[in-house]
Parts: C-alpha cells; structure tokens; sequence
C-alpha cells in the first residue's frame, strides 16, 4: 500500500484552508478547458476520504456552468479556487496542487488532460477518486 501524507494548503488570504492525504510521488493533470486554461488549476483528483477542509467554508463562493454537475468552490474574500467538486468525480475532490502550502517541493507527474473534449475524455479521469483497495 502506498504511504499517504496529509499536506495542507488554501488560498491566497488564508481564509479557506484544506488538507489532503498524497503520496510522496502525486499524479496531477494539466486541462486545457475553458474553465481551467484562465486559471492554472493543476488537478490532484482524490478520493472524498482523503479530503477535509479546515477552515473557511463559510467564506466560498460557488459557480457553476454547462451540466452543473461540478462544483467550483472560490474564496470569496480573495477569488482563488483551491478546490472544488468535478464533474469527472463527483464523489471526490480536485484540488489545486498550486494551493498546497509545499508546491514547489512537491513531486508532481503531471500529465496533459484534454478537457476542450470533455465529452470523449471526461471518463479517463474517473477512476482517481475511488478508494484505493
């Protein structure tokens, strides 16, 4: 089994405040969407057991668009999305490894997603929010 550790991050104020249980070595996914190209998110999808959110729930912000299905949570004292509920894993977390404390000592293999495409690669994703066995 892989060891996991927790490692916490937020937003720019600090106003929202998460963890998230990762592995030493962490798969993240670069998207080329609308919606992600604008803002960099770099994906970290995850199960919901391995997601908690510290602090700040009563200062997001959410948006939604197109099916409504994900749910893009915003700070809303500073604007910044450190996570939210995707439409490829709506029983998970994506969160943005941008947004952890430690991001520029992270160990990141990170892979090109295709979200301009959604619709014929949407499904690739979705097995990164299930429990590992």
């Amino acid at each position: 089994m892989t060891k996991m550790t927790w490692r916490a991050g937020g937003c720019h104020c600090g106003a929202v405040r998460f963890e998230a249980s990762l592995p030493d070595r962490i798969d993240a996914q670069s998207c080329n969407c609308s919606m992600c190209a604008k803002v960099g998110f770099v994906h970290v999808i995850l199960a919901q057991s391995r997601f908690r959110q510290t602090s700040g729930a009563e200062s997001l912000t959410h948006y939604t668009f197109g099916t409504h299905t994900a749910e893009h949570l915003f700070c809303a004292v500073c604007g910044v999305k450190s996570f939210y509920r995707p439409r490829s894993n709506p029983d998970g977390w994506s969160v943005n490894a941008r947004c952890l404390d430690d991001a520029d000592s992270l160990d990141l293999n990170l892979t090109a997603f295709d979200g301009l495409n959604w619709e014929r690669h949407g499904h690739d994703l979705a097995h990164l929010s299930k429990e590992a066995p």
